[in-house]
């Protein structure tokens, strides 16, 4: 499911994330690959945080995202710091060719979002497509450790525009998990509208990770977790994942 009614409020939500440390993983990596990355496709570019920190950064940069309301955000976001960004709306496992790209980007867990294999599968053989030879695909998602960690989180947050309540709950698919999210909404005479939605992500092993990206053509794989250059262990929440397009 897309973003519908958190698209508004999703930034101030979510002003804890430091984009920083994604800049800093994508410039290492990018470094550690040879790799001038002047054009960057974002994929579940969101609002439009991770876009913004590559414009500034003085890169050429394109966002899909599925949802068109984060889309709205990212449009104005973008035009308000002075830039005119080329935005798509689309679902990155059924995706038209949209450029030739250096980098192919999926952060913020944005690929746990689809439903199934077949749907990831097929996500990376477009993400393969739209690369230049010896192109990268960088992306993160959340480990099976912390999706088998999620069911019972509460998350709440209030303030005088909208407030919310987050439960999570074990998905009936092997390490998945459905965020239910109940927002109230201030309304023009005071009053508060009451509005729900849900998420499914759902993650795989490594091994299945590097499976998925061995069939779509991808070499030179390297896993890291949570913002460090060292491998996975059982402890780590956010897997990185890093590939070459040969």
């Amino acid at each position: 499911m897309s973003y519908s009614h958190l698209s508004f409020w999703y930034d101030a939500f979510m002003s804890h994330v430091d984009y920083t440390k994604w800049a800093t993983y994508f410039e290492r990596t990018c470094n550690m690959y040879g790799v001038q990355a002047n054009r960057v496709l974002d994929l579940g570019c969101g609002t439009g945080e991770w876009l913004l920190e590559m414009h500034e950064r003085g890169l050429t940069a394109v966002g899909v995202d599925l949802s068109e309301q984060m889309l709205a955000v990212a449009q104005a976001k973008l035009q308000e710091a002075g830039y005119q960004p080329l935005l798509y709306q689309g679902d990155m496992s059924d995706l038209p060719p949209v450029g030739s790209f250096d980098v192919v980007t999926i952060f913020c867990d944005s690929l746990n979002y689809l439903q199934d294999e077949d749907s990831v599968t097929r996500t990376f053989a477009a993400c393969y497509n739209q690369l230049t030879k010896g192109g990268l695909l960088l992306f993160d998602v959340h480990s099976p450790t912390r999706m088998e960690a999620f069911p019972g989180e509460v998350h709440a947050q209030a303030d005088e525009e909208v407030s919310y309540i987050w439960h999570s709950f074990a998905g009936e698919d092997p390490l998945s998990v459905v965020h239910e999210l109940t927002f109230f909404v201030r309304q023009q005479d005071g009053r508060y509208e009451r509005l729900e939605e849900a998420h499914f992500e759902r993650t795989y092993t490594v091994e299945m990770y590097k499976e998925m990206l061995k069939q779509a053509g991808f070499a030179d794989l390297t896993v890291t977790a949570d913002f460090t250059n060292e491998p996975p262990t059982s402890k780590s929440e956010r897997l990185f994942f890093s590939c070459r397009k040969v």
